[in-house]
């Protein structure tokens, strides 16, 4: 059988991060990784041992953006579609939460290559041939109106070759400020797309989807989920199915984690988890939508892609840095039960 080719695009960025939980500049030290979303999800699909394609707009004769690509390289990531164009590589800083301290982002990604990319600069049918997945995330049409436009030409490309989709609705409110809010810009990405990966809030702010749900409270009334696969697959009918991460935030280092998935013939609750002591959040939903698209690919049933994928993304939070490094093995070692920390020898 032919290896599922999966593709993604959207923005990378340089990571800075203080040692530790320390605050930013608390100590003149930073660690300099890479992230970002679609790329996240690039390296853990490749972790698993499928064939993953990370596509974005990179400056030219850029050392760090040169850096950024031997990274992806090493993780197994295709990179030979990269665009090239003026403009920077984007920078964010992550200071860890802990305990009651929650975890801060700032963003330095102004004038980026890929948000001064314009409309037509990218030729889809190179950059997605041979592509049979591709994933983009709500974070791409924030980030700048040539963006966004960007990244509806690659969804109608891709729904136009019968390319399945998926999107991340990630809604980043720091992030929508060059004119049209999320809520007006997103429906239409969604329109063409297989699968759909959000939380109550994406649902809310980005497709304006609402059910009653308190997001604060940090316990989950689960029965009202449901309600909201529902009315998202009422919204969109060209929806093959919708997940939605339940996350429990008890604190910055302790979250119950879990999620469901409406496949419109059945609704799936997965096995819950309680994360404690956690390292670093950034990045977990993006293992998860790589976890998912994993299983929905190479996995019996929509159940074991659930379940596969909430693992994946429950072991994300126990290392530090964007990127997910963990193997099947060691995710399917967790859905078997296999959770208990003890030394393996």
């Amino acid at each position: 059988m032919t290896q599922p080719l999966i593709a993604s695009f959207g923005e990378v960025m340089l990571r800075l991060s203080p040692p530790g939980f320390e605050r930013l500049l608390q100590s003149p030290l930073l660690s300099a990784t890479f992230g970002g979303g679609e790329a996240n999800v690039a390296v853990s699909l490749s972790q698993f041992g499928a064939s993953a394609r990370f596509v974005t707009v990179l400056p030219k004769t850029n050392a760090i953006a040169d850096g950024l690509v031997g990274e992806l390289r090493r993780f197994g990531v295709d990179t030979s579609r990269i665009q090239y164009g003026p403009g920077r590589m984007g920078i964010y800083f992550v200071e860890a939460g802990a305990n009651q301290r929650p975890s801060k982002v700032l963003y330095d990604r102004e004038n980026s290559a890929i948000a001064l990319a314009r409309p037509g600069s990218i030729d889809w049918e190179t950059v997605l041939g041979g592509a049979t997945w591709f994933h983009i995330t709500g974070i791409t049409p924030a980030i700048s109106a040539g963006a966004a436009e960007l990244a509806l030409e690659a969804l109608q490309y891709a729904r136009k070759q019968g390319i399945k989709s998926s999107c991340d609705l990630n809604f980043r409110k720091n992030l929508w400020k060059w004119g049209k809010p999320a809520g007006e810009v997103m429906p239409e990405l969604v329109k063409l797309i297989d699968v759909c990966i959000a939380n109550e809030e994406d649902c809310q702010k980005c497709i304006n989807v609402h059910v009653d749900i308190d997001v604060e409270s940090g316990s989950l009334e689960r029965e009202k989920y449901e309600e909201l696969t529902e009315r998202v697959l009422a919204t969109f009918p060209n929806l093959e199915m919708i997940a939605i991460t339940l996350r429990e935030s008890k604190s910055a280092s302790h979250n119950g984690w879990s999620a469901c998935l409406h496949t419109r013939e059945k609704f799936l609750l997965s096995r819950h988890y309680e994360i404690t002591h956690i390292v670093d959040r950034v990045g977990g939903g993006d293992s998860f939508a790589a976890g998912l698209i994993y299983g929905l690919t190479h996995l019996s049933t929509p159940a074991d892609a659930l379940e596969f994928a909430v693992a994946a993304s429950c072991l994300k939070h126990s290392i530090p840095g964007d990127f997910n490094r963990f193997t099947v093995a060691e995710v399917q070692a967790l859905v078997s039960g296999g959770g208990s920390g003890r030394v393996q020898r």
